[in-house]
């Protein structure tokens, strides 16, 4: 039986990456600070270890065949971010194992490509774009070098799944139960999300599928490319009642931001709200198959049941 270690664990995409091998078979340590994991993981073997801590992170992941890195540290410290990529990596190489990584869309700045392939060049604008180049960087020397095989899974911002801190819980959905809906952008502005279940089970399909890859592969998930139009009618049908539409204040974000450390890093990355832009595949199907797809007004509902917000009875027996 495969052998997979996940890094994060209790995060938000880490429960949910957990969940899905648990669900496909797969032999999965939770590794966290605590080793405490949520109920939702039974199943698993809960490890303590500490990202930052190398000896620690590689005895915590010994014997695994591969490590999914799951690590995101709170916005407000991201200089941990590449600490942390050269621990995974060390962990990777003592114990010979793969490593899986979920890539974000920061590395190409802005304007941010409408259409982003595989094939785009980085062009960060940010230092947390710069950030995730350079963790990029580093893995693909590891590759190169014949020491780490990375196989990495690019997406646009997460909803779905237990645990807060995105902007579907924080923003979008915080006003949902005051019958508001909250555009952090313009309205009509093409945006890419992923539904994490989907996410997640596409990870899965690249662990069962690794003949097909490469020693270091960069692949696109391509998720649900969609407005706060479409968001806001799949939120009305899942609650059976209209919402009123709202928009994010960011002249308040903007205004606070010298002030507010939180605000500025928001504020920082404000462009991914107003600038149009989709992933697109051309390979991760020829590698998994069907690529996994929940559809919006399905997705949409079940985040909200995730985060509190009930939804109508039709929607619940969907």
């Amino acid at each position: 039986m495969t052998k997979i270690a996940i890094l994060g664990a209790n995060g938000r995409l880490g429960r949910v990456v957990a969940k899905a091998f648990i669900d496909a078979g797969f032999d999965v340590r939770t590794v966290t600070r605590t080793g405490k994991v949520p109920a939702e993981l039974k199943g698993a073997t809960a490890i303590v270890g500490d990202a930052l801590d190398r000896q620690s992170l590689i005895r915590a992941t010994e014997g695994v065949d591969i490590i999914f890195n799951g690590l995101n540290p709170i916005y407000t410290d991201w200089g941990k971010c590449l600490p942390m990529a050269e621990n995974v990596m060390a962990a990777c190489h003592a114990n010979n194992a793969l490593h899986l990584f979920p890539g974000t869309v920061y590395n190409y700045g802005s304007p941010m490509p409408e259409v982003i392939t595989e094939e785009t060049p980085f062009h960060p604008t940010t230092e947390k774009g710069r950030i995730r180049c350079a963790m990029e960087e580093l893995f693909r020397r590891e590759a190169d070098a014949g020491r780490v095989r990375t196989i990495l899974l690019r997406a646009g911002d997460f909803f779905g799944g237990t645990g807060s801190g995105g902007w579907f819980d924080l923003v979008v959905a915080a006003k949902m139960k005051k019958d508001v809906y909250t555009a952090p952008g313009p309205a009509d502005l093409e945006h890419e999300w992923a539904y994490l279940p989907d996410f997640a089970v596409a990870f899965v399909g690249l662990a069962r599928n690794l003949d097909k890859l490469g020693f270091y592969e960069a692949l696109n998930f391509t998720g649900h490319a969609v407005t706060d139009l479409e968001i806001k009618a799949a939120a009305e049908k899942a609650l059976g009642r209209k919402l009123k539409l709202s928009f994010m204040p960011w002249w308040v974000l903007r205004a606070g931001s010298p002030f507010v450390a939180m605000w500025r890093e928001i504020v920082s990355m404000s462009y991914l709200r107003f600038e149009a832009h989709r992933l697109v595949s051309t390979r991760l199907e020829e590698v998994i198959g069907e690529i996994p797809h929940t559809p919006l007004d399905r997705a949409v509902a079940e985040a909200m049941q995730d985060i509190g917000i009930a939804v109508a009875a039709s929607r619940q027996a969907a």
